[in-house]
């Protein structure tokens, strides 16, 4: 029976590794501040996780065979969970974002060299805790985070880089229903001049995907992505195979706002990493009827 300490983890693809775990036998510790129970099967410790103290004694004397964070945000919390879980787990698992590779633009998918964490400077004096600052500065805290875990060599982490996630029928997130409203109503789509595709994952793909990694030895940063990219005009189509009597209208704009999944930047990762650890990834236009229907409530 391994030891498996998941912080946070209570909805969308971290609720579903936490399932594949217990279904696996594991014995699944999840870290919450309380506000939500965790699924069923589990040990549940209340802890604030930026609250250095707090986590110390949630955790008592317990170690783990691995961590698997699911909501590290900036580097200040993974100073915390860096000093906290130092000696306490063999491994430490930090999901992480394609948004590390926001300033790489170039057509060919990004490999994780793009991105090495030893090289970014982290400053931790930054207004992490006002929620406004870490929203517009999602893919800063991330990479700084990653810097965290990586100044230590003696700390064995895996920063899981995911791909855009679709799918299930609890997507808090609304960006496809964003499309699905607008197609409903007929309403223009606002995209980017030049609108570059994507690379992006199923939401039980992701699942999948870390929860293979919690049972592999690797470490340091690995990108997460089903094979293939998609285009703002593909994941319209999908949608529009669920409403008839919908219109797509694309709408370029120059300045100002545009559309979740819209992007004027190439926003592809390179997975050949995974792969060749082992990963067989599924195609991203096979899963995507399927990611849609889900979404929407609609039969496949």
């Amino acid at each position: 029976m391994r030891e498996i300490c998941v912080i946070g983890g209570n909805r969308y693809f971290g609720k579903r590794l936490i399932d594949r775990l217990t279904a696996a036998g594991d014995r699944v510790t999840v870290i919450n501040r309380g506000s939500s129970a965790p699924p069923a099967g589990t040990i549940h410790l209340i802890a604030d996780r930026n609250d250095e103290n707090s986590l110390e004694k949630a955790l008592g004397s317990r170690t783990f065979d691995v961590v698997v964070d699911q909501v590290c945000y900036t580097p200040r919390q993974a100073e915390i969970a860096r000093r906290v879980f130092a000696g306490r787990t063999r491994r430490y698992v930090m999901t992480s974002t394609v948004e590390v590779y926001e300033y790489e633009d170039t057509a060919a998918p990004v490999g994780e060299g793009a991105v090495d964490p030893r090289t970014v400077a982290v400053d931790p004096g930054l207004p992490w805790d006002d929620a406004e600052f870490l929203d517009a500065h999602y893919g800063e805290g991330k990479r700084q985070a990653e810097a965290v875990f990586a100044a230590d060599p003696g700390f064995p982490y895996v920063a899981v880089r995911v791909a855009h996630v679709l799918g299930g029928d609890d997507d808090f997130t609304g960006r496809l229903q964003h499309y699905a409203d607008r197609i409903r109503a007929g309403v223009p789509i606002a995209v980017p001049p030049v609108n570059h595709p994507a690379t992006y994952i199923h939401v039980e793909e992701i699942a999948d995907f870390l929860f293979w990694t919690v049972g592999e030895d690797f470490t340091g940063p690995v990108n997460a992505a089903s094979r293939g990219t998609l285009t703002t005009g593909e994941l319209c189509e999908a949608i529009v195979a669920h409403l008839p009597d919908g219109r797509t209208l694309l709408r370029a704009v120059e300045v100002g706002e545009t559309s979740p999944f819209s992007f004027s930047r190439s926003y592809g990762m390179d997975n050949s990493r995974a792969t060749e650890l082992g990963f067989p990834f599924g195609d991203a236009r096979a899963w995507l009827p399927r990611a849609v229907a889900e979404t929407l409530g609609k039969d496949n």
